[in-house]
């Protein structure tokens, strides 16, 4: 029955260093002999082995016959694909490219592709293509990139390194060609202290809200406090932000000032000094937040009180751990949940710390 081979998920690993289950070696025969032709969801789950990736980029190489529609490639937990070598990989993704002719969902982070087989896949995906996420992905160039958004005029989501993107590409998304864009998600990595970031103009920007008013901006910053000098120095249509590392409070105050379009803010670390100025700030500029998180951070509960009263019932999603929370000469810990509660218009509680 080819409908039930329309969808199928590998899962390869070594058992010896996984707890996973892994999928028969039988049935992967049974499948590339029998049933390669009804395959259309395809995804791969692989462990930190090179061998698994390598069996995985061996299957691929093999389904000759098939025409994908969707294709995820996904490591549990180191990058694996990029211990393979370069060639064996490319070798085997372009078999895919070249035999899928209406791929229209591709997920390939963390994987050695690079600017010629994204040629390969433009050249015969280009109809088809809505989706592409392939964060850090370090052999792909901006030129690379940039090839993909003016061809592939259906691309409603992606995923990508900040260091690939460019004012150009922002322009090729915004084009009358293109269908509106949905998702936009940046990972913002520092690889070394002191790394340069390049700018991105407002103009760019501001061409990108103008062609496709609604969509998502997903920003994730994984940077040491002295690299965020290019950014938040201008308006930015960001509504996630998400900070993996200590932000200071400089930083916190330009989102509040250039993020109008903010709608989800997590803030991981950023040091004993109060936040009060910068979560007012937000508050009043920021205007459809509706979930914050703060981890090892410090807000007065008078500050704190002030911005949910401000917020009111639109804050959804409002996780702060209890030790963020400084009692002041209005509230302590234990009356601020009343207050809160209050204005939210439901019951609330600080997240505390498990104290086993």
């Amino acid at each position: 029955m080819p409908e039930l081979w329309r969808c199928f998920e590998f899962e390869l690993n070594q058992p010896a260093s996984s707890y996973l289950k892994a999928t028969h070696p039988d049935l992967i025969k049974q499948i590339i002999k029998r049933h390669s032709n009804h395959l259309q969801y395809v995804s791969f789950k692989v462990d930190s082995s090179t061998e698994s990736a390598e069996a995985a980029c061996d299957i691929l190489s093999q389904l000759v016959n098939c025409s994908l529609k969707t294709l995820g490639l996904i490591s549990t937990a180191r990058p694996s694909f990029m211990e393979v070598p370069k060639s064996h990989f490319i070798s085997a993704l372009t078999v895919v490219f070249v035999n899928s002719k209406s791929l229209s969902s591709l997920k390939i982070d963390d994987t050695p592709v690079d600017d010629p087989s994204l040629k390969v896949l433009v050249a015969n995906n280009s109809d088809t293509l809505k989706l592409l996420k392939m964060s850090s992905c370090p052999h792909v160039s901006p030129a690379g990139i940039l090839c993909v958004a003016d061809q592939c005029h259906g691309l409603r989501e992606l995923a990508l390194n900040y260091h690939l993107l460019s004012d150009e590409l922002l322009l090729a998304l915004s084009s009358e060609k293109h269908v509106h864009l949905e998702h936009l998600r940046i990972d913002v990595v520092s690889e070394n202290p002191g790394q340069h970031f390049h700018t991105i103009k407002k103009s760019s920007w501001d061409a990108m809200v103008r062609h496709s008013p609604k969509f998502n901006l997903v920003m994730y910053f994984f940077l040491y406090e002295d690299e965020f000098g290019p950014f938040f120095n201008e308006e930015i249509p960001v509504t996630h932000l998400y900070f993996g590392r200590s932000v200071s409070k400089e930083v916190l105050g330009r989102v509040g000032l250039h993020c109008p379009r903010l709608v989800e803010l997590v803030v991981c670390a950023n040091g004993l000094r109060p936040l009060d100025e910068e979560l007012i700030r937000i508050a009043k500029h920021c205007t459809q937040l509706s979930a914050i998180g703060l981890g090892e951070c410090e807000v007065s509960c008078s500050a704190f009180v002030e911005f949910v009263k401000m917020c009111g019932r639109r804050l959804s999603q409002l996780s702060i751990m209890e030790e963020v929370l400084i009692p002041d000469h209005k509230y302590s810990l234990d009356e601020i949940h009343w207050e809160v509660s209050k204005h939210l218009g439901r019951v609330w509680f600080p997240d505390m710390m498990p104290t086993w």
